[in-house]
């Protein structure tokens, strides 16, 4: 009997109509998983908030807090204040040339409220806790500890999701205030230090440049991009299947994925906030 011919590979065009197929669909259940499991984290708060019997434990929460903020500040302090540094360099060449060598303060100051603030101290706890979290729910998966839990009529997500995106939501907001406040000093310390603006000036174009405006929409991305971040963490640890490579598949997706919701969540504020007049 003849052999049987290999199949054919699809042409070109189709398989690069099946690859990005494949990824908005990926996409889109990525965005459903996650929204389901912030619906499901918002009941279970509200009825922590409303039912004595269901009670959201602040110990958990505390330890969260302290091993996804607490131990985040030394790095966010270290990026942010070079950000600061950076940004007071690279600004002293155009500026000089049209003698506006003070307007650096202006900069640095709008740059790092609205924007580099938020979005460093985010990027920076990806790094951080967001993979810590998804390899740590992951591992619980792969060892049947999740379904120990349920075996004990314990929910998982509200023992061991609820408590770590409340944590990471309150702690990247906490963190993104000491961010732009590091940024603005050391900023000032290289634009008073080296560059020869006076310390008056600077603070004073500072003040005035500043609104409050300015650090409410930095809270608000803060405090939304804690939620994304947490809610992508736990939702690809709880999704966790392959023994260990699983779970280390689940650590980068969490960082791919939330560095690039977290761009495109900055993306949609600046223009909302931009619409409403908040720039």
């Amino acid at each position: 009997m003849p052999e049987a011919s290999p199949p054919r590979k699809p042409v070109l065009p189709i398989r690069l109509l099946d690859e990005w197929g494949a990824l908005w669909l990926r996409t889109f259940a990525l965005i459903g998983g996650v929204a389901y499991l912030i619906l499901d984290v918002s009941v279970w708060l509200l009825r922590g908030l409303f039912q004595r019997r269901v009670r959201i434990g602040r110990t958990a929460v505390v330890t969260q807090m302290v091993r996804v903020g607490v131990r985040s500040i030394g790095i966010v302090v270290l990026v942010c204040g070079c950000i600061g540094f950076i940004l007071a360099l690279q600004m002293k060449p155009p500026l000089a040339d049209f003698g506006q060598t003070d307007k650096i303060a202006n900069i640095v100051g709008v740059a790092v409220f609205r924007e580099l603030g938020p979005l460093i101290a985010a990027i920076v706890l990806t790094g951080f806790a967001g993979a810590s979290i998804a390899a740590e729910i992951g591992t619980m998966v792969v060892g049947e500890e999740i379904e120990a839990l349920e075996a004990h009529a314990l929910n998982p997500v509200r023992f061991l999701v609820v408590p770590r995106i409340i944590a990471t939501t309150v702690s990247l907001t906490l963190l993104t205030v000491i961010g732009d406040l590091t940024a603005v000093i050391s900023g000032g310390l290289m634009t008073v230090g080296f560059l020869g603006v006076p310390y008056e000036l600077y603070k004073a174009n500072t003040l005035n440049q500043l609104v409050i405006h300015d650090f409410i929409t930095g809270l608000i991305k803060a405090a939304v991009f804690g939620l994304i971040l947490s809610a992508i963490a736990c939702h690809n640890g709880l999704k966790v299947t392959g023994g260990a490579a699983g779970v280390g598949r689940a650590t980068t997706s969490t960082v791919v994925q939330t560095v690039v919701a977290v761009i495109v969540a900055d993306l949609m504020f600046t223009a909302i906030f931009y619409s409403i007049g908040w720039t």
